[in-house]
């Protein structure tokens, strides 16, 4: 990736949802090049409070913030007028609470981009906007007599297919997330198609890694070690199996910096996000590696499988990588060390009670 000193603008970069895990990560790489940050969130997730206090301490002046939802036509439009890029994180992120709430997932994911792309085209010229979205618009991907089971994990029968899904895998939306999501995602590429706007799409698979508040509807890797380390129980939804690939917060980072920097070169697509299939895990070989990590075997508890989870999901992000010749660097176990010494130093403060270390 080239300098990115060479992208200070005299204009903010704006980041929906830039106080959450990637956006505050985002926000973060760009203030300590001297871009400067200007963060629109709602604070709804908890610990977004936290990160986007972290990001004004750790850079005086050089973030800004918006307390508003992309629901809130009026602060987008304010928000994006002066911006120089805009990177769109916000979002409602979980499967569950699309399920619960499915009018407003809706309102959030789908509504709230539109909100933005609509900002955008109101300019005379418009910025660049790249988004996240979901390897969950690819639906299912496999029945499970297409799948087997090897070892811990979840496998497809045919040898290709391991390979990892590609972009030109059919969109499937499957749960109210998915639909939501996969409208924002098509509706972003088409602003590209029909408006002209300098638009990037990823579709992003899992991301861990430092400021990563893990739930057990998101952010299952931070999730799953914070219950490992306090020696609590983990409740696996189905069998444990389910793969993903699992890509490490910096690489991340890299990779929307460097769309950023070659739009010219992306613009207009959609591109997969993720760790390929040498960074995939299922949810027992990730248990594994925690009681390595820990030297604690952790508790578990089991629960009947969650509406859209896939059993199988992997990346093929070799389109990225032919575009712009990103691909990611950090390994699994280096990731995991870094999120675990993260944690171990006491920078999380799970609520209720404050995130004790087992001896």
């Amino acid at each position: 990736m080239s300098n990115l000193h060479e992208l200070r603008l005299a204009r903010p970069v704006l980041i929906t949802g830039g106080a959450g895990f990637l956006g505050a990560n985002l926000a973060d790489r760009l203030a300590r090049a001297g871009v400067p940050v200007r963060v629109l969130d709602s604070l709804a997730r908890p610990n977004a409070e936290r990160n986007l206090a972290w990001l004004k301490q750790r850079h005086n002046g050089m973030v800004s913030a918006f307390i508003a939802d992309v629901r809130d036509t009026g602060a987008v439009e304010e928000a994006v007028r002066d911006a120089g890029a805009v990177f769109h994180l916000a979002a409602q992120v979980a499967v569950t609470t699309s399920v619960a709430d499915p009018v407003d997932d809706f309102e959030i994911n789908a509504r709230g981009t539109l909100n933005l792309l609509e900002a955008l085209r109101r300019r005379p010229d418009p910025p660049p906007l790249l988004f996240a979205s979901t390897n969950k618009v690819y639906g299912q991907l496999f029945e499970e007599a297409e799948l087997e089971r090897v070892g811990d994990r979840w496998q497809p029968t045919d040898p290709l297919a391991a390979r990892g899904c590609d972009e030109r895998t059919p969109l499937d939306f499957h749960s109210p997330y998915g639909c939501s999501k996969g409208v924002a995602d098509q509706y972003v590429l088409d602003y590209a198609r029909v408006f002209g706007l300098p638009t990037v799409v990823f579709r992003m698979s899992c991301l861990y890694g430092p400021r990563q508040f893990g739930t057990e509807d998101q952010g299952w890797i931070a999730h799953f070690l914070l219950r490992a380390m306090e020696n609590r129980p983990i409740t696996l939804f189905g069998d444990g199996c389910q793969v993903r690939d699992a890509l490490f917060v910096d690489d991340a980072v890299d990779a929307w910096l460097t769309a950023w920097q070659q739009l010219d070169r992306v613009r207009g697509r959609a591109f997969n996000l993720g760790g390929g299939p040498e960074h995939s895990l299922s949810l027992r070989e990730l248990l594994h590696r925690l009681e390595e990590l820990t030297g604690v075997a952790p508790r578990l508890e089991f629960c009947d499988a969650r509406p859209g989870d896939q059993l199988w999901y992997v990346s093929d992000c070799s389109a990225l990588t032919a575009a712009t010749g990103w691909r990611p660097r950090t390994g699994l176990d280096e990731g995991l060390e870094c999120l675990a010494g993260w944690l171990a130093a006491g920078l999380v403060d799970p609520s209720p009670e404050r995130l004790s270390i087992p001896a």
